[in-house]
C-alpha cells in the first residue's frame, strides 16, 4: 500500500463525510456497521455490529395494512 498524502483525508474520514453530508443525516449514520477481526493464522472474521440499524437475515413480514 502507498503512504497517504499529507492533507488528504483518510478512508475513514472520507466515509464519515459521505455518510453525514445529507441534510437530515446524523453522526449515527456514520457509525461502523461491521466489526473485522484478523487472527494470527490469517483468518479474517467479519461480523455485523450489534448496533447496526439494519441486519442481514429474514425480513419481518407485514400484514399488509
Amino acid at each position: 500500500m502507498s503512504e497517504q498524502n499529507q492533507g488528504e483525508p483518510s478512508h475513514d474520514e472520507k466515509r464519515h463525510e459521505q455518510l453525514t453530508r445529507a441534510e437530515k443525516s446524523t453522526e449515527a449514520d456514520a457509525a461502523p456497521r461491521i466489526e473485522v477481526t484478523e487472527k494470527d493464522d490469517g483468518v479474517t472474521r467479519i461480523d455485523v455490529s450489534d448496533q447496526a440499524a439494519v441486519r442481514p437475515g429474514e425480513r419481518e413480514e407485514s400484514d399488509g395494512s
